[in-house]
């Protein structure tokens, strides 16, 4: 059983980074993730490894990965208020600042830590290259987007280029496990994100990966927002109802 409201910074020493510290976390990445893949085999995971080796590792005969935790959300604003995440890209932070309710990023912030908004990807570097996580943090026409970054996985599936091909090229071995991106969007009950045909449905307008991911005025941070909180809240259900079982 788990607690789809719990914040996993309370339960992190000090400042540090939840993905890795927060113990509860990790236990619950284990509990949802140790199943049967879409092929029938088990993916089970240990967290034996100290932290600095891999947060949680697999080792069979289906391969050796080891996998780190990434939240699937970002409120793009720090929690201070002072400066926007995103301090190199132009983006018109201070006026959408202005214009946003009170206690908008905290609210956002604090739905962040909830187990819907997490998934886990590989988290060793190769050929010291960025890893998943590093990747779509730092490249400028993702941002940190989970619904882009789930874009750009559908298109490796498919054979199709993307802004994150290069590194999911670096990680086939991973994504090979789920067979395709229907295997995939089950596995990590991601389907509140995808409509029938498995297209992807976007937390903005999208257009190819040519427009800024970041929100462009307030009205399209709040709903972006709202999009957001109400995925966190559907995949935590589907993740309550998979380990109630």
């Amino acid at each position: 059983m788990i607690d789809i409201t719990f914040d996993f910074r309370t339960d992190t020493p000090g400042r540090l980074d939840p993905d890795k510290y927060s113990p509860l976390l990790r236990k619950y990445h284990k509990l949802l993730w140790s199943k049967p893949l879409p092929g029938g085999k088990m993916f089970d995971l240990s967290d034996a490894l100290d932290l600095d080796e891999a947060y949680l590792y697999h080792k069979s005969e289906l391969g050796e990965f080891r996998l780190s935790s990434d939240t699937i959300t970002h409120p793009y604003f720090r929690l201070d208020y002072k400066t926007p995440i995103y301090t190199w890209k132009v983006w018109p932070h201070k006026e959408i600042l202005s214009q946003l309710p009170e206690n908008t990023v905290e609210e956002f912030w604090a739905s962040a830590y909830n187990i819907g908004g997490f998934i886990i990807f590989p988290g060793r570097r190769i050929d010291n290259l960025p890893t998943m996580n590093q990747e779509r943090g730092c490249n400028a026409l993702i941002c940190d987007r989970f619904d882009l970054t789930l874009e750009c996985i559908r298109l490796f599936y498919e054979g199709k280029p993307s802004p994150l091909h290069d590194t999911l090229q670096r990680y086939k071995s991973f994504f090979d496990l789920f067979e395709d991106f229907k295997g995939y969007v089950a596995f990590f009950l991601l389907q509140d994100m995808v409509g029938e045909d498995c297209e992807i449905k976007f937390f903005l307008e999208f257009d190819d990966f040519r427009r800024s991911p970041l929100p462009q005025s307030a009205a399209e941070y709040l709903s972006y927002r709202d999009k957001m909180a109400a995925l966190i809240q559907a995949r935590g259900r589907r993740m309550k109802k998979a380990t109630d079982k």
